[in-house]
């Protein structure tokens, strides 16, 4: 049978709704399971407190499931507690809260209260993420607050479990949106508010071994050797463009540390990094590069660019003095490196070379 020209195009745009509505089911089972375990909790809680069982009858409760559910693992003795444990993290332990924090946010049928007692109903965003993600959430969460800020960023980024992990080791709930900026008066609102949302404070660059003479060429380096870690680090929308990005001005060539396009805020990232405290005198220079990226670079249809100065430490009070009369958008972060390596251990670590191999190979 000869296939005519079109077939090739109309079997691509076959797989993609295929595809399409492969995630669709895997979604929809995925929020009906949250919605059973939501019921299957509520009701443990309510027995426990109403019925007088205690907690006693749960073993009885998964030997019963899981021999009348064999296929089923969501049943064992350990997936139930889990499973009332988030229930009670979420609908017990700090109800109105909730609520509170879910404002704005679809809901599943309605989200009631019975006096002070709990919301019944699963609040849709909870069944936004696999059940694996809610389990790691509650485990390390102190509040329903941090607990939809991760819930939120996985559901917006697509996170799989080791890199929500990795998010939430990392503090990120406290770091985000805490550079000094002068964004607010730079920028129009809407650039502004977005702006300093994917801003964090401080960076870790954990990933790193360096020893404890590095110099900022050592970091940068380092940073674009590690270049997946590092852009996990700055979140998502940043594009790598290049390290020591040339502008010649006036017949002299100066150099940017690190050059960036963010795809959601449409503007060229400058990074500069600095391996001591923060200077008034490095909001000046960045100032001048952003001056040149935009009159060579930036394209019409272009927002301003951004400057992020990387800094071992920086004042509130001096940044906020160096950057108020400044016309062009920067932001300064600290950022933290691990701790040298200790001389036994030197050797036995693999170096970037071999990391960026394995990368590499792992691509193939």
């Amino acid at each position: 049978m000869k296939l005519t020209k079109g077939y090739t195009q109309w079997l691509k745009q076959l797989k993609i709704r295929v595809r399409s509505a492969q995630i669709k089911a895997a979604l929809k089972v995925n929020a009906e399971l949250l919605s059973l375990y939501w019921d299957i909790g509520v009701e443990i809680l309510e027995k426990e407190k109403n019925a007088g069982w205690g907690t006693g009858f749960l073993p009885k409760l998964s030997q019963d499931l899981q021999k009348t559910f064999p296929d089923l693992k969501g049943f064992s003795l350990t997936n139930i507690k889990y499973i009332r444990l988030w229930v009670n993290f979420y609908e017990f332990s700090i109800r109105q809260q909730l609520v509170d924090e879910l404002r704005g946010y679809p809901k599943k049928k309605s989200i009631r209260l019975k006096g002070q007692q709990a919301v019944d109903q699963i609040p849709s965003i909870l069944t936004t993420i696999p059940w694996g993600h809610h389990l790691q959430i509650i485990t390390k969460c102190k509040d329903v607050k941090e607990a939809l800020f991760y819930i939120i960023q996985t559901t917006q980024h697509n996170w799989s479990r080791s890199v929500l992990v990795h998010q939430m080791e990392s503090g990120l709930y406290k770091r985000k949106g805490k550079a000094l900026t002068n964004f607010e008066y730079t920028l129009p609102k809407l650039q502004s508010d977005l702006a300093n949302e994917l801003l964090k404070n401080p960076y870790h660059f954990d990933f790193l071994q360096l020893g404890e003479k590095v110099t900022e060429k050592d970091l940068e380096t380092a940073l674009t050797d590690q270049l997946v870690k590092f852009l996990l680090e700055l979140g998502a929308g940043f594009a790598y463009i290049n390290r020591q990005q040339l502008l010649v001005v006036d017949g002299e060539d100066f150099f940017i540390d690190l050059l960036f396009y963010h795809t959601r805020l449409h503007c060229y990232v400058i990074v500069e990094l600095k391996m001591d405290h923060f200077k008034p005198e490095y909001a000046g220079k960045l100032n001048f590069y952003l001056a040149a990226v935009d009159a060579q670079l930036k394209l019409s249809q272009d927002q301003p660019s951004i400057g992020l100065l990387l800094c071992k430490k920086a004042g509130k009070l001096i940044v906020e003095y160096s950057l108020k009369n400044i016309g062009t958008p920067i932001g300064v972060s600290e950022y933290k490196l691990t701790e040298s390596i200790p001389a036994k251990m030197k050797g036995k670590l693999p170096s970037i070379q071999q990391i960026e191999k394995g990368l590499k190979h792992k691509e193939k």
